[in-house]
């Protein structure tokens, strides 16, 4: 029997306003295994009021700082504990293997850790004027933010932004995806006891046409966060702009590994399969153009295909598998469409392409895909299919891989593979992307900026700058005279 959770609003774990509830499934299988309340605007207008009231409250804005900072430490510690059963729980609702839940989920405490410890690290500074002044600024928190999180990395993505805001003093709405809740609510219950105010962290479940846009759009609201789609970003971009409200938006990408003919092929066969099937390929950072230089472009497929080969599909918690189910048939039905009308433009399907059958056929299971000879203007090339698919473009100089890997809308993560010093630091330099790896991919760590260029997003997720989006700064003037 599906489990009945409620969500959290104003230290309550409540039904929806009007009872009603949404069915979450595990994707592997199509099982129901929870309902959850399907929140509406009255629900969101109330948690927005429980957190103005907590930003209002001396219990959280007269907290010292560094108390906020053991705050966040026992939430980590907490996370940390649970690690194991947090992955099980996302596995099974997301679909991801269990060993990619746990990675993530202990990536989650250590976010929660690194934030910690900026708590009581956010300074003004004293500024030179003219006269007889002192002149001073301070950086405040920002207030009250909301948090629209995706459903591919379900609760690292919300700890990724929910750490920072707690750090920085702001109190949080956190909405999880519709088709994911299930890892943020337990999360939630399980740090109930560190020890925050009633109302500083509040999670509100329901679809995102209806929950997200009630949030995006209230004047009371003083910053958003949402990691989703591009047309997803811009629609929040919009709502938030009537009134005024700042952004981070951490958006699409279509990644390149660029592999030139010097590089170590063995290991980044296997770095190429881990930036591309991981997850599935549902990921914003996949490297899903691979952009290698003719000499070598046959001998580097082989490996990757030798290397996925070995990488088991199936349900995420069974013994030894390394893909798991997509997140839903439907979205695995999006990702084949795009596959085959890009095929319709050219390219070489050479690996997968289909649906696992047998043992499987009930799950949105989808096999890795290599497409190889795909042309710098075809969909494969250009446009984000979020699954499985690799796209192969070979190219006979360093001017031409830079060209190509930039010839894009998108500007995430691109990687660069070669021992010549030079030429990596040339193309990390040049590349339109907020990221580049060098000799790895992909990799990212909670003290360094996780950020987009172009069409990938605004603003910064991770490191000393997403502090900078959660806290504003105020002058102070002193005539001494």
């Amino acid at each position: 029997m599906a489990g009945e959770e409620k969500m959290l609003i104003a230290g309550e774990w409540c039904n929806a306003d009007g009872g009603e509830t949404m069915d979450v499934n595990d994707p592997s299988c199509g099982a129901v295994i929870a309902t959850v309340p399907r929140g509406g605007v009255t629900d969101v207008e109330r948690a927005i009021s429980a957190s103005r009231a907590a930003m209002a409250s001396p219990e959280w804005t007269g907290l010292d700082p560094a108390g906020r900072g053991r705050i966040l430490q026992k939430m980590a510690h907490s996370t940390y504990a649970a690690a194991k059963d947090l992955a099980k729980l996302e596995s099974q609702n997301n679909g991801k293997t269990f060993r990619e839940a746990l990675s993530e989920i202990r990536y989650a405490a250590w976010t929660l850790e690194y934030f910690s410890g900026w708590a009581d690290k956010v300074e003004g500074s004293t500024i030179p004027v003219p006269g007889n002044r002192l002149n001073y600024s301070l950086r405040q928190p920002l207030g009250v933010t909301a948090h629209i999180v995706p459903w591919n990395f379900p609760l690292q993505l919300a700890i990724r932004s929910i750490a920072p805001a707690l750090a920085a003093g702001c109190s949080v709405i956190a909405k999880p995806a519709s088709l994911t809740p299930l890892s943020l609510l337990a999360w939630a219950k399980l740090v109930e006891e560190a020890g925050l105010p009633s109302g500083v962290l509040q999670v509100i479940t329901g679809p995102g046409g209806e929950v997200g846009e009630a949030l995006a759009g209230s004047p009371d609201v003083d910053g958003i966060v949402l990691t989703g789609g591009v047309s997803t970003g811009k629609a929040v971009m919009k709502k938030a702009s009537e009134n005024l409200i700042p952004v981070t938006l951490e958006l699409g990408g279509k990644g390149a590994n660029v592999v030139f003919a010097d590089a170590n092929l063995r290991y980044c066969a296997k770095a190429v399969c881990f930036g591309i099937y991981m997850n599935a390929g549902q990921m914003c950072w996949a490297g899903s153009r691979l952009i290698v230089h003719e000499d070598v472009a046959e001998e580097l497929v082989e490996k990757i295909k030798a290397e996925v080969g070995k990488w088991q599909i199936g349900a995420g918690l069974s013994e030894g598998v390394r893909i798991g189910s997509m997140v839903s048939k439907s979205h695995r039905q999006s990702v084949i469409d795009l596959l085959e009308q890009g095929l319709a433009q050219g390219g070489e399907l050479v690996l997968g392409g289909g649906c696992p059958d047998g043992d499987l056929a009930d799950g949105a299971f989808m096999e890795p895909t290599i497409v190889c000879g795909v042309g710098r203007d075809d969909l494969l090339f250009q446009q984000e299919l979020f699954g499985p698919v690799l796209a192969v473009t070979t190219f006979s100089s360093e001017e031409e891989a830079l060209e190509l890997a930039n010839h894009c809308d998108f500007g995430l993560l691109n990687g660069v593979w070669t021992q010549n010093l030079g030429l990596a630091h040339r193309m990390a330099r040049d590349l339109q992307s907020g990221m580049v790896s060098i000799n790895e991919f992909p990799i990212t760590f909670p003290q360094t900026a996780f950020t987009g260029w172009k069409a990938s997003g605004i603003g910064v997720e991770q490191s000393a700058d997403a502090m900078r989006f959660y806290t504003r700064v105020k002058n102070v003037n002193v005539n001494l005279g």
